[in-house]
């Protein structure tokens, strides 16, 4: 029988990664630098490398073809978008800028917040209204909207928002709107609130529509290109769109909606971990996620990763709550910990050395790149220490200068007074702390006590570094999987079609409309079947989880849960508030049982069936003995390592450290007092010694 090819690509903010799987299981990938001004460029010279390899063509890629992308975060960071206006209803168009009144930081005078996408000149308020309970007190007038359309097309507005106060509850205003203007103004991207984000809370709502609006422009004609591009070169399929929800979806669905590809990359690979805690029998892990620009943590809990119904884009200070532009859409629940191989380390005004938060990406990349970078980072620290290989970097494809690596980290060294090899551990002993220190946060704010958890490390610099951070996690263990570098990819072809869609409807549990409630929930499994059937799923094959987020009443902040049941069809408020309560004790330690339940939205995700996924047997068949040693100054200087090339090794092999494993596009590194074992998926998991 003809095998099945599936195809993922992940653009990532300084490497592309590819993965061709067939049914059989077996893998080919592949690693290339992202080409950030034409992406499409990298993404199929990645894609044409792995068939090559393959030796097969586009044709022959009869399964899906799923892409995870930063078009949209870069456009955010960038501030790449086309202009973008907003309309709002009149005495409320200074909603982007109060914002909702937070200080992120109490006691610094000086906060600053990245300015809005759209400027105040560029929102127009509209006389309309539409009352808390949804009675549409005042409709917009068509002569106000056609006039309006008129000074848009003076200033060259290429995408509008439409965020009309209470269009959640109805959204009759908003659609009224857009109607007149797909008539008068077709050319016009237009997103809609009650579309894009259909929940209370009036900032929030407004931010996500915006943001939607200002990367529309670029997302939906990238997505067509891709889709056209692919059929001129003969690919069987469409392509599927990661979601940051850990869904994908199909071109049209998730160009009109780029808010919801935020977090794309990141969150196929917590996928891939849940996948892997699924494998290997784990109920809980942390997954460790360290690419070229940034590092990810997410906690795996009963073998899932978890999902937050908001999140933050852009801030202003990476690590500051509060300092970015919120956004209300299903994410998987993730935080950034610190930086990637391309963040480059420098010395501040105290002469302190710092880390990040700026990065050299792709483009130049690292000083050891040859690519014009002068500044030190991660990767030329990795390189100094013996690490990893010049002459083996993307399996030798890509040569790395040690020279310059050495100068740049030397130069930092001058002004600290140290040598080059001390700058270097200095750079990596402070990228695992910062790293180790915002995990503990992630983790203690969940109620989740992260010491003990196991470690799942991958992306490009994720293994190099993860044992480091795993000593001060107090990790049992840290787990490599295969192809550990270009995990995120994989995990898009593990996952299924899916969509996750929110409903605002704020109540008394105990009196709920529950006519109201059905009609709700009927809008988002109709919206969700559409989505799905557009991604080539049959309604027969949909299936729909449903959950609500709630809270005691009066509380600001609410508490997401899923049902095992259809609320529609039970209608049982006291099962429904049976399963909050155990989730608020979780969560907070105690549980104020004599107040009453509030809801504040439903929720629902539809998704299509399970993937089958056939492991490759590719192990060797007798352990495998070290190819050479080096010299590695991480621990203590010219200390010699042995080097393992990963597919030398077989099952049940195990030796202890300092060792280092390699990989055509990643490095593990096993430090003194930890033990390497490979276990039967392939998946070379480090323990420490016993007194270590």
């Amino acid at each position: 029988m003809k095998p099945v090819y599936s195809l993922a690509v992940d653009i990532g903010g300084t490497f592309t990664d590819i993965v061709l799987r067939a049914s059989n299981g077996a893998l080919v990938v592949d690693k290339t630098l992202t080409t950030p001004r034409n992406l499409l460029e990298g993404f199929f010279a990645g894609v044409h490398a792995v068939l090559g390899k393959a030796g097969i063509g586009p044709s022959d890629v009869n399964g899906v073809v799923v892409h995870a992308t930063t078009v949209v975060t870069n456009s955010l960071i960038e501030r790449k978008g086309e202009v973008t206006a907003m309309l709002v209803t009149e005495g409320f168009r200074d909603v982007l800028s109060i914002r909702n009144e937070h200080r992120y930081e109490m006691y610094d005078p000086q906060i600053e917040f990245a300015p809005p996408l759209v400027p105040r000149e560029l929102t127009y308020g509209v006389d309309e209204r539409t009352l808390a309970d949804g009675t549409v007190l005042k409709a917009p007038e068509r002569a106000a909207i056609v006039d309006l359309a008129r000074r848009l097309a003076e200033l060259r507005v290429r995408s509008l928002a439409i965020c009309f106060l209470n269009s959640y509850a109805n959204p009759a205003n908003e659609r009224a709107v857009a109607a007149i203007l797909r008539e008068v103004a077709p050319e016009l991207f237009v997103s809609l609130s009650s579309d894009v984000a259909p929940q209370v809370r009036e900032y929030p709502r407004a931010s996500t529509t915006v943001i939607n609006a200002y990367t529309m422009p670029i997302s939906l004609p990238y997505l067509r290109a891709l889709a056209v591009r692919l059929r001129e070169e003969k690919f069987a399929n469409e392509p599927l769109i990661m979601l940051s929800s850990g869904g994908i979806i199909g071109v049209e669905v998730a160009g009109r909606n780029p808010v919801r590809m935020i977090e794309s990359g990141p969150a196929a690979g917590a996928l891939a971990a849940s996948h892997y805690a699924e494998m290997l029998g784990l109920d809980r892990m942390m997954s460790f996620d360290m690419g070229g620009t940034t590092a990810k943590a997410c906690l795996i809990e009963d073998r899932k990763p978890l999902v937050t119904g908001l999140f933050e884009a852009d801030r202003k200070y990476r690590f500051k709550e509060g300092s970015g532009m919120p956004v209300t859409i299903p994410s998987i629940d993730m935080i950034e910990i610190g930086a990637g191989g391309g963040s480059i380390a420098h010395v501040d005004d105290l002469g302190l050395l710092k880390v990040g938060p700026q990065s050299a990406g792709a483009e130049p990349g690292p000083a050891c790149y040859g690519r014009g970078g002068s500044q030190p980072t991660v990767t030329d620290a990795d390189l100094v220490l013996g690490l990893i290989d010049a002459d083996n970097f993307l399996g030798g494809e890509m040569k790395l200068d040690l020279a310059a690596a050495r100068a740049a980290t030397g130069r930092v060294g001058n002004k600290l007074g140290t040598g080059v090899n001390q700058t270097a551990r200095g750079i990596f002993r402070i990228v695992a702390e910062a790293m180790a220190a915002a995990t503990r946060a992630h983790a203690t704010d969940r109620g989740v006590d992260y010491r003990g958890l196991p470690l799942f490390a991958f992306g490009g610099a994720g293994p190099v570094h993860a044992c480091e951070v795993g000593a001060l996690l107090q990790s049992t263990a840290v787990i490599f999987p295969p192809q550990a570098s270009v995990l995120s990819a994989f995990g898009t072809l593990v996952t299924p079609v899916r969509l996750d869609l929110v409903r605002s409807a704020l109540g008394l549990l105990e009196s709920v409309d529950w006519t109201r409630t059905e009609h709700l929930i009927g809008e988002m499994a109709d919206e969700g079947s559409s989505a799905l059937a557009n991604a080539g799923v049959a309604r027969g094959d949909v299936s729909m989880t449903f959950g609500a987020d709630l809270r005691y009443f009066g509380q600001q902040n609410e508490v997401g849960v899923s049902f095992d049941f259809d609320p529609r069809q039970t209608r049982d408020s006291a099962a429904i508030r049976a399963v909050f309560e155990r989730a608020y004790l979780a969560q907070y330690g105690f549980n104020p049982s004599h107040v009453p339940v509030e809801i504040v939205s439903w929720r629902l995700t539809v998704r299509g069936p399970q993937v089958p996924f056939h492991p490759a047997a590719s192990l060797a068949t007798a352990p495998g003995a070290p190819k050479r040693v080096r010299p590695v100054h991480l621990w203590q200087d010219d200390q010699p390592v042995p080097v393992y090339g990963r597919t030398t090794l077989a099952a049940g092999q195990s030796f202890p450290g300092p060792a280092i494993i390699e990989e055509r596009e990643t490095t593990l590194v096993i430090p003194p007092g930890w033990r390497a074992t490979i276990d039967r998926l392939g998946c070379v998991v480090a323990t420490k010694e016993n007194g270590s």
